[in-house]
């Protein structure tokens, strides 16, 4: 038993070291700034849960033969491993060199993309030398001959005969479990991903840290033609009917909101906070007194709309512009969202800086990835609190903590000619809507909406007596909205679990007002940017919509394979699974569900593209 279960440890720990030894060596080859020590340590120290990871997946074949072996006898172990060694030593060899030679061109980790350019390999090849590749064939050869002869060293000959076969399997399938926790990531929400590995604002570090192969593998699982998917109309048609619904900024003429172009702003994502929960938008009276108030004080959306239905992908929409889609959330494909433009990257080349605070798993559908390859300088997430702090909600952190947690940083921020821009996603008013608080104590739903309300308005309470105040806009926005009572909350087919509330105030509104145009959550980005007259044609899918341009006021947004379009005419929803429009109201519309269907097909071939 002895023999089995240190032959396994040692190889776990043979290739989680040839992938730390791996690291050094890729900053060494690609680096283009002096690195510390440091540098190379942290890479190695936070790389090793995704080295791991993979070595998991290398090591689960032995481990079953070895479980098989204990019932078979004797038996010749280097023999059997020895294929398999020499297979594996090749794959991880020759995706450590593609890797860190393809890195200089590309700038981002090995991934699906290289099969692209396996139908022309020509032209994959034209911008190096034939010298440039042998070399790199030779090191491949010259490693994976070096990484066989160290597994094959350290695989023993012969595996004796098992003399406690029950304990021995019993021992076995123990270790079998905990490689299962060790592949999968742990026990937490989030399952492995690239994200958790990412731990600094230099993204070549985040990059270094990443194991290739886990890397290659992770994208080819995601790996889809999006460009083929959702093909409507052709392509002429397409542009037409595309055509003018984005329009291009021209922000000389947007309608002022603010007394100032370069206020500090905090976003707050709102978890889940649909418009059924706010009375002054038809929502249940008394939830959300808070941001009813708060609506009356500062400027309020009142024909706000999410484009998706998931935090993952809203958060996306809003931060990026970005369009939800039914059957893809682009936060979990880091090939494609490190290509998108953001509020944060936008606001951190006009010199703010730029922080992300969540009471969650931040590593949950790869965010975290996501947020530093966006802009974002700093991450506070869960386990920047402590355990006690961490386990008062089933997500995380609750509210009442993470709001008094940002006070805090907010009344340090102490530098009045320093800009910033922090975002906040809160997360209490989720399943299983268990929270400390007691306003609707039968109605639990109700009774966590109505405490992150609660929340909300006494933060903001609290920050009015700061001097950040007086330079200080505040925007609040749900990630998505839910239906409340009717129809359960996970039932997207009804328009109202789509409509949401935006709220900006802060010091920096110079007037209350309500603005009731059509508005699509993607449209913050631009509708910001153009208020601080930055830049933001970088945003595709977002509009201004307080620019002289918006001319033409809809809302698009996705589920579950759905989508809907609507405009001042009424609303189309039409099932892509079933090919059928299932709501026309309030008549049909073919014009409505053609424009619908263009903007679909029109981000796919975009997110294809990327």
């Amino acid at each position: 038993m002895k023999q089995r279960i240190l032959y396994l440890l040692l190889l776990f720990l043979a290739y989680v070291g040839i992938f730390a030894i791996q690291k050094p060596l890729f900053m060494l080859y690609n680096a283009t700034e002096e690195l510390s020590l440091g540098d190379h340590l942290s890479v190695i120290g936070h790389g090793l849960s995704l080295d791991a990871t993979t070595a998991g997946y290398l090591t689960a074949l032995p481990l079953l033969l070895l479980l098989v072996s204990v019932w078979t006898g004797k038996m010749a172990l280097r023999r059997w491993m020895r294929p398999y060694l020499i297979l594996t030593s090749a794959i991880v060899s020759i995706v450590f060199v593609v890797d860190m030679a393809l890195y200089t061109f590309w700038g981002f980790k090995l991934d699906a993309t290289v099969f692209t350019y396996l139908d022309s390999p020509s032209e994959a090849f034209a911008s190096v030398s034939v010298g440039f590749i042998l070399l790199r064939v030779a090191i491949m050869a010259g490693v994976t001959a070096l990484v066989s002869w160290v597994l094959i060293r350290l695989t023993p000959k012969r595996i004796e005969a098992c003399k406690h076969r029950l304990l021995t399997t019993l021992t076995l399938l123990i270790m079998m479990g905990g490689l299962f926790i060790v592949v999968r990531g742990g026990v937490r929400e989030s399952t492995a991903n690239i994200g958790q590995v990412y731990f600094s604002e230099r993204q070549f570090l985040n990059h270094s840290a990443v194991n290739p192969c886990f890397s290659l593998l992770s994208s080819m699982s995601k790996s889809e033609r999006f460009e083929d998917m959702f093909d409507f109309f052709s392509e002429a048609e397409r542009a037409s009917l595309f055509d003018g619904l984005y329009p291009s900024p021209t922000d000389s003429c947007t309608t002022r909101l603010l007394n100032t172009d370069r206020p500090n702003v905090l976003l707050i994502l709102l978890e889940g906070f649909g418009a059924t929960f706010v009375e002054s938008l038809g929502g249940t009276p008394g939830t959300s007194p808070n941001i009813d108030r708060l609506g009356r004080e500062g400027v309020l959306f009142t024909q706000c709309h999410a484009n998706s239905f998931r935090t993952d992908r809203g958060t996306l929409c809003a931060l990026s512009g970005y369009l939800g889609l039914p059957k893809t959330s682009v936060m979990k494909i880091p090939a494609k969202s490190r290509t998108l433009p953001s509020i944060a990257s936008s606001l951190q080349q006009a010199g703010y800086e730029t922080d992300f605070l969540y009471g969650g798993d931040i590593n949950f559908t790869n965010m975290k990835s996501y947020l530093l390859s966006t802009g974002y300088q700093r991450i506070t997430a869960d386990t920047d609190f402590t355990m006690q702090e961490r386990t008062s909600n089933a997500w995380g952190v609750n509210d009442d903590i993470t709001f008094d947690h940002l006070y805090r940083v907010i009344s340090n921020r102490t530098d009045t000619t320093q800009r910033w821009f922090t975002t906040f996603l809160t997360l209490s008013s989720h399943e299983p809507f268990e929270v400390p608080f007691d306003r609707f104590p039968e109605d639990k739903i109700q009774n966590s909406f109505a405490y992150t309300d609660h929340c909300l308005g006494q933060f903001i309470d609290r920050l009015k007596q700061l001097p950040v105040w007086e330079n200080l806009l505040i925007v609040c926005l749900p990630d998505h909205g839910i239906l409340y009572r009717e129809g359960g909350i996970n039932n997207h087919h009804d328009p109202r679990a789509f409509h949401i509330p935006m709220l900006w105030t802060g010091g920096a509104v110079s007037n209350p007002r309500t603005v009731d145009v059509l508005t699509n959550q993607t449209d913050l980005p631009a509708t910001l940017l153009a208020q601080l007259n930055l830049p933001h044609s970088d945003f595709t899918f977002s509009r201004n919509v307080l620019g002289c341009n918006y001319t033409y006021p809809f809302t698009f947004y996705s589920y579950n394979n759905a989508l809907a379009f609507r405009d001042s005419t009424g609303l189309t929803i039409y099932s892509n699974e079933a090919s059928r429009v299932i709501t026309d109201d309030p008549s049909p519309s073919a014009i409505r569900l053609q424009r619908g269907q263009a903007i679909l097909q029109t981000v796919m071939d975009d997110l294809g593209r990327r």
